[in-house]
This record gives C-alpha cells, sequence and structure tokens, in this order.
C-alpha cells in the first residue's frame, strides 16, 4: 500500500519535529514531500537529508498554496492517493492505518482525522472553535463532518484531478470539503490521536477571521 500512497507535509519552520516525523514515515516505506514553505530555520535541509522530496518556496505563501503546489507535483507521479499530515509533531504515524482501512472499507475519496472524541488534551478556545467551524461547514457542505479543521487527512487522486483548489491560507480545508462534497466525492472520518505541546499557532485571529468569512460568503452565494 505504501508503493500507491505518498505522504505530503505542508510545513514552516518545523526543524524540530520535521525530521523524526520524515524518518517514521521513511521507515514505513512511504515517499514523503516536505513544501517547505519559506520557513528561517533548517526544516528543507533537515527533511531533505532524512529522505524526503523537498519542495520550497522562497517566501511565505500560506499553507494552501503549499498543499496546492504538493499536489501538482504528487499528480505527475503514480499515486492513487495522498495523507496529508501536519509537520509539528502533533499527528501520529500508527494513525495512517486508520485512514487506509476506512477508505477500503467505505471506497471514501477523502477520510479526515476525528479529533473531537476525546478532547481531554485539546484547549478549550480549540474546541469551542473547531465545533463552532465543523458545524457550518457542515451544513454548507450538506455533509456531516465532525473535524472540519483537522489536517490530518487521506485523499484520493481522483479528487485531486477533478477539482483544482484555490485557496491559498487555511480555509482550503474547508474549501476542500465544500467543493469535494458538492463534487459527489465521499466523504469519511476516522478517530485520530493528538498530541498538544506548546506550538504557537500560526492562524492570524483577524486576517483569517476575515477570509474565513468571505470564503463563507462565497460558497453560499457563488456556488
Amino acid at each position: 500500500m505504501p508503493k500507491t500512497i505518498c505522504v505530503l507535509i505542508p510545513s514552516y519552520n518545523e526543524s524540530k519535529t520535521i525530521g523524526h516525523l520524515v524518518k517514521e514515515l521513511r521507515a514505513r516505506d512511504f515517499t514523503v514531500y516536505v513544501v517547505d514553505d519559506g520557513s528561517t530555520d533548517d526544516t528543507a535541509k533537515i527533511a531533505e537529508a532524512d529522505g524526503a522530496v523537498v519542495v520550497r518556496h522562497k517566501r511565505n505563501k500560506g499553507k494552501g498554496a503549499s498543499l496546492r503546489e504538493g499536489f501538482a507535483h504528487i499528480l505527475k507521479k503514480g499515486f492513487e492517493a495522498v495523507i496529508v499530515m501536519d509537520g509539528d509533531g502533533q499527528h501520529h504515524v500508527s494513525d495512517i492505518n486508520n485512514f487506509m482501512d476506512k477508505m477500503s472499507q467505505t471506497s471514501a475519496d477523502i477520510v479526515i482525522g476525528n479529533r473531537m472524541q476525546d478532547v481531554s488534551t485539546m484547549p478549550p478556545a480549540r474546541i469551542r472553535t473547531n465545533r463552532f467551524m465543523s458545524r457550518l461547514i457542515s451544513l454548507v457542505a450538506g455533509c456531516d463532518v465532525p473535524d472540519t479543521q483537522s489536517g490530518f487527512r487521506l485523499i484520493k487522486r481522483s479528487v485531486l484531478e477533478k477539482l483544482k483548489f484555490k485557496s491559498s491560507n487555511y480555509e482550503i480545508e474547508s474549501e476542500m470539503i465544500i467543493r469535494a462534497a458538492r463534487a459527489g466525492f465521499r466523504i469519511e472520518s476516522v478517530p485520530i490521536k493528538t498530541i498538544y505541546q506548546d506550538e504557537v499557532s500560526r492562524i492570524d485571529p483577524f486576517m483569517d477571521t476575515l477570509r474565513f468569512i468571505w470564503f463563507i460568503f462565497k460558497a453560499i452565494f457563488y456556488r
């Protein structure tokens, strides 16, 4: 299975965690793509040394732009699906098997990691935000996704071939769900474990909220 599924990690200043993550994935025989989004540390150098295929941005373009560029590279290859993970060490490589099992059992086109079944270690503000946004995105998309903001997901090649995403920032995760659901793709969720450490959120409370509101407006009124 690893020969037909690759892993994509959009990263920005993740030198403390990216090496261990890439090593774990390479030990499982996955091809790993890391898009270094203009990091000012050694993220790219470490990822490459540990066996990842690295795509570098000279300047920070945003998570959405990193994913879109990663998808473009992956589509040139013969992979049947891609697993997207964050580079900050929050996601467990051991959970990948659950994604692949869910895809096989349900013929899902997208499988999204669900952190909301166990929120004991999740910061209270994040719990409230995730629940609100997941209800809203699920309503707009017309399908129930309990954790729409999860960056841990499996996406089949057919989705990437049909849908050309436009978002350059964090709203790409919501765009993916809404556009895939409206195009008739099947979306499933699977429980995941998440490690919360002392990392600082890179979401800009003001600008990213404005972008999200504008994105929702367009999703509702400009289908």
